[in-house]
């Protein structure tokens, strides 16, 4: 596996290139970037430009593991049919940046479930899009993971492996995050049920006492467990980190996710 860091927590003002120099010193080997509204990289990025991203990150030895799309552009629960048209159409344009940067897998979430959207609709909804997106994922070749973030919709790991069979496409599956369900259950149970789906993993801790996200290791994530259940399912990609540096200094959480990787 591979120390990872999600450009979701990396300073703003960081330049592409100068992501691409300070991870390797903060050692990081590989990195998830971030589909914007603005800035070097957004859904109108210039293909040759993403191939050039590409050969950039290649040559400075950072492996771009992962592409996340602004949470704001989808809601693919909504009982809106227009802004399920439009999540699907920045899907597909984000599906297809992801692409052209030679990665295997964009993250999205489907949205957050409303007083006026009931949830046995949020999910024919997100199920019926996901099914229309299915031939443009396969056709375009990379994975579309969907994550659990605390939006009260698919909140057991049973429930996301139903949601996932019933898509029935192999590239549409689950982006595991360590933390995000500490508050309501175990995360290695996650792992284990979801199995097959997961397509990427986001790596930080969640303290139950006080409902804070703190430094790796220092939570209630039971590590040892986790990684035994990672391995089992043959996940051997990159653990990308979401702990900020002001909760850690990102070269300390570089560190704990080596010793996480030897548990």
């Amino acid at each position: 596996m591979k120390v990872g860091i999600s450009c979701i927590i990396t300073p703003s003002e960081w330049s592409f290139a100068e992501m691409l120099k300070k991870c390797p010193e903060l050692g990081y080997e590989a990195v998830e970037l971030v589909i914007s509204d603005a800035g070097e990289l957004t859904l109108d990025t210039d293909p040759s430009l993403l191939a050039g991203m590409a050969a950039e990150a290649q040559a400075a030895g950072v492996e771009l593991a992962s592409v996340a799309l602004s949470a704001g552009r989808v809601n693919i629960m909504s009982n809106d049919a227009d802004v399920r048209s439009a999540s699907m159409v920045s899907i597909e344009r984000g599906l297809h940046v992801t692409q052209a940067l030679g990665v295997d897998a964009m993250l999205i979430t489907p949205g957050t479930l409303g007083p006026d959207c009931h949830y046995d609709e949020a999910y024919f909804n997100a199920l019926t899009s996901l099914r229309a997106l299915a031939p443009a994922v396969e056709e375009i070749g990379v994975n579309l993971a969907l994550e659990y973030v605390w939006n009260w919709f698919l909140v057991s790991p049973l429930e996301y492996r139903r949601f996932l069979d019933d898509v029935d496409c192999p590239l549409i599956g689950f982006y595991f995050d360590s933390g995000n369900m500490v508050i309501q259950g175990y995360p290695e149970q996650w792992v284990n049920i979801l199995g097959r789906h997961i397509k990427k993993v986001h790596i930080k801790d969640f303290r139950r006492s006080d409902h804070s996200w703190p430094p790796l290791t220092e939570g209630d994530v039971d590590f040892p467990a986790v990684m035994n259940e990672l391995r089992n399912i043959g996940y051997d990609d990159a653990l990308l980190s979401e702990v900020d540096a002001g909760t850690a200094p990102f070269e300390d959480t570089a560190a704990a996710i080596r010793r996480i990787i030897e548990m």
